[in-house]
């Protein structure tokens, strides 16, 4: 699924790029996330994790270093995939 962005015009790669991804507080959500990001980017994370005010959801924030506008496009897709992912930025 080609997913059209800009990001090749707005940013010049090799780049870091902080992915934020909503999903359901579960103990196992950042870790299926980084399980996926790590295939496709492998290095050391240091995500920042917040949870909602009810606590049913939390935020993670992950800087990653991105190659190109299809690496960006390939970890969108593919941590979008997850069963515990809300929506990603």
């Amino acid at each position: 699924m080609a997913l059209n962005t800009n990001f090749d015009t707005l940013l010049e790669f090799p780049c870091l790029f902080t992915f934020k991804i909503m999903g359901l507080a579960k103990p196992e959500f950042m870790e299926k996330v980084l399980e996926v990001i790590q295939k496709h980017a492998p290095g050391d994370y240091a995500p920042t994790i917040k949870p909602s005010s009810k606590g049913n959801y939390c935020a993670l924030s992950i800087p990653v270093t991105v190659t190109s506008k299809d690496h960006i496009e390939t970890i969108y897709t593919k941590v979008s995939e997850l069963e515990l992912v809300r929506h990603i930025l």
